[in-house]
């Protein structure tokens, strides 16, 4: 039988999610000081982006794979099986550096493992949610969550450099076993709700009739105006922003002469724009024109991905760290609006295919973007990088804005979401 969420099942929910808490601030941890390490020791953006790259593609590989084990398998222990996995990979690199047997591609291997249990883990977690959280509390509760992962990965890396100039990697690194137990405590005592287990039958249609409702997804996104064109544009910004995820530790470290703290210091002005722009968005009510809004703050965080690039020497923090905050607020701001668009103009029974698409489209496009990244980094330099890269988004944006017709799109007016569902249910039938 399947428990309905209710006041019970919520308070579990908050014990689980405030280890979780615990544990991915440990994670965070882990992850600065790794990639700071490399960093240090290869000073190489081929080496760097390489290191992401993997990171990257092994959870678009195992994602997908996790969603579907997530309903098929006791969650509760899934989750204790992946994170006890990753303190024993983290326990293992510890004996590694304390031997000094480490190297860089050792390290690397254990950052692409660990990306695999954090792939199974992420959507675990998110599939427990609606389970023990009443229908009611879930926006308050998405809200509350995306804030404080917001400050969780603002404080870890503070702490990570702060520590870092006093600590060895082998002992920061327990960190992330230390908060693993932490998480573990609540996960032991608390019930996780069961789910109904689909029969057999109903399994083998949704196998045979997969590529059906998957063509049935394609022909939604084209039906919905500007739909099409705005997947497009998101597969193209997520392809620029790849350079700057995987190669701002270089870009400290090499062209600002930078430390550990100074990367932080970074990280931490780009989370506090990033949780500004979530708190505008989770103030504001109503967004007029939000296909317009959605085009004006991808210009503004493209001005700040270009500031970014251009600051000089000896000024990071003030220029900079001004980029990166400019950049780091309107992106909440972009994917609120754009996921809100998304829900408001497709139908909630197609609604799952189509995000799909969408997710898929720019997960994929993710690892390639990483591992060309250093290759032309090396080339050309990492200002000169991030600079392009906002420029050429800039001016593709604007090219879209004119010359696609989006700009005439108005899904808001009486009676538009009534023609669009009509002729969304008329391929349906």
């Amino acid at each position: 039988m399947e428990q309905t969420a209710n006041k019970k099942t919520f308070r579990s929910y908050m014990l689980f999610w405030s280890g979780q808490l615990f544990s991915l601030f440990g994670s965070s941890v882990a992850y600065f000081v790794l990639i700071w390490w490399i960093t240090e020791t290869t000073q190489s953006a081929i080496i760097l982006s390489i290191a992401i790259f993997s990171n990257i593609l092994l959870m678009t590989i195992f994602m997908p794979i996790a969603g579907v084990l997530a309903d098929k398998v006791n969650r509760k222990i899934l989750i204790g099986i992946v994170d006890s996995g990753q303190a024993i990979v983290t326990f293992i690199l510890i004996m590694l550096f304390h031997f000094n047997i480490a190297n860089v591609w050792i390290v690397i291997g254990f950052i692409s493992l660990r990306s695999i249990f954090q792939a199974f883990h992420l959507p675990t977690v998110n599939a427990i949610i609606p389970a023990m959280v009443p229908k009611e509390k879930l926006s308050r509760i998405n809200g509350v969550n995306y804030l404080f992962t917001g400050v969780v990965q603002l404080l870890a890396p503070g702490l990570a450099a702060f520590l870092y100039v006093f600590l060895a990697i082998k002992q920061l690194l327990w960190i992330d076993i230390i908060t693993f137990y932490i998480a573990l405590i609540p996960l032991v005592f608390i019930k996780i709700p069961s789910f109904n287990r689909k029969s057999e039958a109903q399994e083998l249609v949704k196998k045979t009739s997969f590529f059906k409702e998957f063509r049935l997804g394609i022909r939604t996104l084209k039906i919905i105006p500007g739909l099409t064109t705005l997947i497009i544009l998101s597969m193209l910004l997520n392809f620029l922003i790849q350079p700057l995820n995987a190669l701002l530790s270089l870009f400290i470290y090499v062209d600002h002469n930078g430390t550990a703290l100074l990367y932080a210091l970074a990280t931490i002005i780009f989370q506090a724009g990033m949780i500004s722009g979530a708190l505008l968005t989770s103030v504001k009510k109503h967004w007029n024109n939000k296909i317009r809004v959605i085009f004006l703050t991808i210009l503004f965080a493209l001005i700040g991905y270009m500031i970014l690039g251009l600051a000089p020497k000896g000024t990071f923090l003030v220029i900079g760290g001004l980029g990166g905050f400019i950049l780091g607020f309107n992106l909440p701001i972009i994917n609120a609006l754009y996921q809100t668009f998304l829900q408001t103009t497709v139908p909630t029974d197609k609604i799952g295919r189509v995000a799909s698409i969408d997710q898929t489209l720019s997960m994929a496009i993710s690892p390639i973007a990483t591992i060309i990244a250093g290759p032309i980094a090396e080339l050309i330099g990492i200002p000169l990088l991030f600079f392009s890269c906002g420029l050429i988004g800039f001016i593709y944006t604007i090219a879209i804005w004119t010359f696609t017709g989006i700009s005439k799109v108005d899904i808001e007016s009486k009676g538009a979401l009534e023609r669009i569902n009509g002729q969304i249910e008329e391929i349906s039938i």
